[in-house]
């Protein structure tokens, strides 16, 4: 099991999270410890932020005083909701929060059920709880969490081979094609995107792009990709490789067949609402581009902007890590287009957004002056780490994608060009 702890000063945005999982059926509140109760057992934000009241007004000194953590257990762990009752409990209780007001939210909305905890981290007094070996005692917690109720462990080993196979590809380091191979290889395993320009999206991220090469061969028209590294500016950085030499998941004919499941899976995507709620907010709530990628970026979303030589941006692509899915602007809505931030970021044009968001249309605001205002909320703070690329694009992205099974590339290249020298050999004769 994997636990995120993830700080912030945003309370309010945390539960909204939350809140809007379970308005879209997609979440359930499982637990409330040392809250606030109401007569029908459910719960508005403004609600349960008022358990949490006392505690930020006494606050003395935290700057980010709200814990937003989650607890994700193997996809092929079956966990009860009770279990992940007495999972939090003891996981809250052991990191020295059990006295503290906190609600378990369970989440069904990706292909593994997984808790998120909200709390904050300032006692009655407004003393901030000790967080010293925090990461540590988390992990200790983890295992002992694993052995009681016979979870799969997750090991250090697991994740740092994790972190080693899902690297944005570095050409200055060397042996690139096992780099590029890391990458491709496994990507259609875990992320869904419906065209080659949403994969080159994602690619971008990793410092890889693909291009589709079309000749002929023995009379018939023949199509397939080239793989190029890319330097921190997006540019081509190294020669281009053929997507034969990473194995059939890298070609045009698997892609393919991958666009077409995507688009099936994703035509009523239980998430598309979030991620198009996020994305209005942070469209509304920024003023320029880069604010914009900041704010998404903290929600584990990324954005991928394509202009032409002139400047003017024709293509944007948004990236959830944590639905593990990929979107062009225009799948979310129409005023969410290419041309809608080209008018804004260019021209200066701010778009009207005629229909309330999702996100304020289902949740009301609280009315207690004291507590945060609402605004765009780092409800995945937990996902971060200090390592960033220089451009912001992508920040630990090993952290962010699951576990892999780590392969020999160099030795899966040399089989298949001893199988192709057989064939040739066959042909021959």
């Amino acid at each position: 099991m994997i636990a995120k702890i993830g700080r912030s000063a945003n309370l309010y945005g945390a539960l909204a999270y939350n809140q809007l999982k379970i308005e879209n059926e997609n979440g359930q509140i499982l637990f409330a410890n040392k809250m606030i109760e109401t007569a029908s057992g459910h719960y508005s934000v403004a609600q349960l932020a008022q358990s949490f009241a006392p505690y930020l007004i006494a606050n003395r000194n935290t700057e980010k005083h709200t814990l937003h953590i989650s607890l994700n257990p193997d996809p092929n762990d079956k966990v009860s909701d009770d279990r992940y009752r007495e999972m939090a409990e003891q996981y809250m209780r052991e990191m020295g929060y059990g006295e503290q007001p906190f609600v378990v939210f369970k989440h069904t909305d990706i292909d593994r059920s997984h808790i998120h905890i909200v709390s904050v981290c300032v006692d009655e007094e407004g003393k901030k709880i000790s967080d010293k070996f925090e990461k540590m005692r988390s992990m200790n917690v983890c295992r002992e969490l694993e052995r009681k109720y016979g979870l799969i462990p997750a090991t250090d080993k697991e994740h740092k081979q994790n972190d080693k196979i899902f690297r944005p590809v570095d050409y200055k380091a060397g042996d690139v094609k096992s780099q590029i191979a890391s990458v491709v290889r496994h990507l259609p395993n875990y992320y869904q995107y419906q065209t080659l320009g949403e994969y080159n999206a994602l690619l971008s991220l990793f410092n890889v792009t693909t291009e589709k090469v079309e000749g002929k061969l023995q009379g018939q028209l023949r199509q397939g990709l080239l793989y190029i590294p890319l330097n921190e500016k997006g540019e081509r950085a190294g020669h281009p490789f053929k997507a034969s030499l990473f194995g059939k998941n890298a070609g045009l004919p698997t892609l393919e067949l991958h666009f077409a499941k995507s688009k099936e899976a994703l035509k009523d995507h239980p998430t598309k609402p979030t991620i198009k709620a996020a994305v209005t907010i942070a469209l509304q709530s920024t003023n320029d581009e880069q604010g914009f990628k900041k704010q998404l970026g903290e929600q584990g979303i990324n954005v991928v902007v394509r202009r032409n030589d002139t400047g003017r941006i024709y293509g944007i692509t948004f990236i959830d890590h944590n639905s593990k899915t990929v979107w062009n602007g225009s799948r979310l809505g129409k005023e969410l287009s290419a041309n809608t931030f080209n008018d804004y970021w260019n021209n200066n044009i701010k778009p009207e957004i005629k229909e309330p968001v999702e996100l304020q249309s289902k949740i009301s605001r609280p009315n207690d002056a004291d507590l945060p205002a609402e605004e765009p909320h780092h409800l995945f703070d937990f996902l971060n780490t200090n390592e960033k690329h220089e451009d912001g694009l992508i920040e630990a992205l090993g952290g962010l994608l699951p576990e892999a099974q780590n392969e020999d590339y160099e030795e899966q290249d040399f089989a298949n060009k001893m199988k192709k020298k057989r064939n040739r050999q066959r042909g021959q004769k």
